[in-house]
């Protein structure tokens, strides 16, 4: 009675030992992909494809893969059938003092049913004029849809309780995200370990961002250290980039046409990082890059 006692005792502490294993090892193969644009919800661009077929990639070779975009008004709600979230919906953002209602839309992007989260804000992402492309890359508010993009998505992914290994932010509406990752959500169990991953691309915001805008973060709670050497910088796209590279742990330039200041910016940096100048052709490239980190 007591050998079969003991052996239960082992039998019990083996499994709990194997489940925590693969607990972990699903855990390290889970990347959250925080993007600008995703084809088909957004017209096909270079961007868009990339937004698109590497997390299908990344999840044809068995990584847990979710991903981010902004709800632009451009979306088809009802062809791409999204539908609100309502346990993630429901909270409001404040930023200079106005509050702006988030809302949670979810997709299966098709055929490979990986889940679409959309971060939506009438006033930021729906209410486009018809002159501007369809990201609204010639908005006079682009800070403060870049910081409410960055805030919604990591309330997002703090709530889904997912703990990715890899957060993957492309295009300048999430360069703010890794601030806010290291800054503000640093030591939540949801993202304990989670390595930060900044791609440069091209495309870029046609008017300066407003001048306030690190007064606006300084009011997030960002302290004057985090924001002291941009406050010299012109407020355009390359200053949003040299902010997403201060706090990622690795950078992608998929940029042929980087400038060669910011390019040197990110080789001082001494971060690791890559040029993948074909966009859609080297998911091995950063397949290698992700497991180094």
């Amino acid at each position: 009675m007591a050998a079969w006692r003991c052996r239960l005792i082992f039998s019990t502490h083996f499994l709990r030992h194997v489940c925590r294993q693969n607990s972990s090892s699903m855990t390290n193969k889970r990347i959250l992909f925080i993007s600008q644009e995703i084809a088909p919800y957004l017209p096909s661009s270079p961007l868009s494809s990339l937004g698109k077929n590497l997390p299908q990639t990344m999840q044809e070779k068995g990584y847990e893969v979710r991903t981010f975009m902004p709800k632009f008004g451009a979306v088809n709600e009802r062809r791409n059938q999204l539908h609100e979230v309502i346990r993630l919906s429901g909270m409001n953002i404040i930023i200079d003092d106005n509050d702006h209602p988030l809302i949670i839309k979810v997709a299966s992007l098709q055929p490979s049913r990986i889940q679409v989260y959309f971060i939506e804000n009438d006033d930021f992402f729906q209410k486009l004029d018809e002159d501007e492309d369809a990201v609204g890359s010639n908005r006079a508010d682009n800070d403060e849809r870049a910081i409410f993009f960055a805030r919604g998505t990591m309330e997002t992914a703090k709530k889904l309780r997912w703990d990715p290994k890899i957060m993957h932010c492309s295009g300048w509406i999430t360069a703010l995200v890794p601030m806010y990752l290291k800054r503000m959500y640093g030591d939540d169990p949801s993202f304990k370990g989670t390595k930060v991953v900044y791609s440069v691309l091209p495309g870029k915001i046609s008017t300066q961002v407003d001048q306030r805008i690190l007064t606006k973060l300084k009011a997030d709670g960002f302290s004057q250290r985090d924001l002291k050497k941009f406050s010299s910088l012109n407020p355009d796209t390359d200053m949003l980039h040299r902010m997403a590279i201060d706090f990622s742990h690795a950078v992608i330039i998929n940029d042929p046409d980087v400038s060669p200041d910011l390019l040197e910016y990110v080789k001082a940096s001494g971060k690791p990082f890559i040029v993948v100048n074909d966009l859609e052709s080297a998911p091995a490239a950063y397949e290698d890059f992700y497991k180094s980190l």
